[in-house]
């Protein structure tokens, strides 16, 4: 089957979600045909997306969040006010993903929790079924709790459906198994981790490993660095114009977003600190490494609190690097996570082949109304062939197989 991508390109959970749908795709033998990807003016598409998956990619503008002037948390006022002043430009990209949906042929859709595609779904009602997935897509269950409270987890659950609109599905990755919510449309399913994080073997190496989805974190992590330049540390960022490596010196290091060197790094870390990406997060819990999550946002937020009940690590406010180091002194990572994870591939590919069905009847009507009508011809056929032998024989012959056919025996008649 032919399938159609559309990924936030906010950070680098969305991304590798993508990859790793891409090839499980093909390794059940179906072919992702295009890829649209949000950008904004403030991140680069990362390489390691572009090598990883051999398919057109096409960029559109997308909402992004805005960053606050200390380049830290995300300031949801001025992200709104940003995004009002591009309205015009967003629905130009709504167009413009409704017509390559159409262009495709695809037969179904995969959000990766990009908004514009639940516009689309409201503005242009494409007849291609789509299916959304991504974490956030947990806090629209309706048995699903927080501590998280205020108006920013009810604008972040509004900006969830938005995304959504219309859709067959929602896929919602999980730290933990959790049941269905069919009056939301919600499956709960495994995080999906790439093959090769799966293949990983960890060690426990001495520095400390980390990803800030926005580069005004590094002033926490280089006062701490001024404090014990002993620690080793390398930290991963998507900072636009950045070098491929920044080094700041023997034992601190910078590194734009390279996917195989964070795996590495992750590997052989002594613990993880990040900026709650729900990605990062699970294959920090797979390979057993204590994490700390300093959220950038609301989302990130929900994701610290979710990963904390499933037993990943802690919250803070800042890169508390120190307090880090003595969490992973006595750390014990969640046994049952792997094996949760390793259900991954089996449970998300039966919860998107079956919206197939469902709704792309229309689509068969006219075959299967064929399909019904010639087998009715050949039965028909064979029921006359049969009838002309069975005359071939005798009118005796005859007479008794049309009373049994009918239910009854012309002998019983003389009883």
């Amino acid at each position: 089957m032919r399938f159609l991508f559309i990924v936030q390109g906010e950070g680098r959970g969305h991304f590798t979600q993508a990859i790793s749908m891409y090839e499980m795709l093909q390794r059940h033998g179906h072919n992702v045909v295009e890829v649209l990807v949000g950008k904004s003016n403030v991140r680069d598409l990362p390489d390691f997306f572009t090598k990883r998956v051999d398919t057109k990619i096409t960029r559109f503008l997308s909402p992004n969040f805005a960053p606050s002037p200390e380049n830290k948390r995300v300031k949801i006022d001025s992200s709104i006010m940003n995004n009002i002043r591009h309205a015009q430009d967003y629905m130009q990209s709504i167009h413009m993903i409704n017509q390559h949906i159409k262009s495709s042929k695809a037969d179904v859709v995969i959000n990766f929790y990009e908004m514009l595609t639940g516009m689309v779904y409201m503005i242009h009602r494409p007849r291609i079924p789509y299916v959304c997935i991504g974490h956030q897509y947990l806090f629209m269950h309706k048995q699903f709790s927080l501590p998280v409270e205020g108006s920013g987890f009810d604008v972040l659950k509004y900006f969830t459906r938005f995304t959504s609109v219309g859709a067959a599905k929602r896929l919602a990755l999980s730290f933990y198994p959790f049941p269905s919510d069919k009056s939301n449309k919600i499956d709960v399913v495994p995080p999906i981790l790439r093959s090769e994080v799966l293949e990983l073997e960890p060690e426990q190496g001495e520095h400390i490993h980390g990803y800030m989805l926005n580069s005004g974190f590094s002033e926490d992590v280089e006062a701490f660095h001024k404090m014990h330049p002993e620690v080793p540390m390398h930290f991963f960022w998507d900072k636009k114009g950045a070098a491929e490596e920044t080094v700041v010196d023997d034992t601190l290091t910078y590194h734009k977003i390279n996917d195989k060197l964070f795996l590495e790094y992750m590997r052989t870390c002594k613990c993880y600190a990040s900026t709650a990406g729900f990605e990062s997060i699970c294959e920090a819990m797979y390979l057993g490494k204590p994490v700390m999550m300093i959220p950038a946002h609301i989302e990130q937020d929900c994701n610290a609190a979710d990963a904390m009940r499933a037993g990943a690590g802690f919250s803070a406010d800042s890169f508390d690097l120190e307090r880090l180091l003595k969490f992973s002194k006595d750390f014990k990572p969640n046994p049952e996570f792997r094996q949760w994870v390793e259900e991954a591939e089996i449970r998300i590919m039966q919860e998107i082949l079956s919206v197939i069905p469902e709704y792309h009847e229309s689509k068969f009507v006219e075959h299967n109304v064929e399909k019904k009508r010639n087998s009715l011809l050949q039965e028909a056929n064979q029921q006359l062939d049969k009838f002309i032998a069975m005359a071939k024989e005798g009118p005796r012959k005859l007479r008794i197989s049309t009373f049994k056919r009918f239910g009854r025996h012309k002998d019983e008649d003389n009883k």
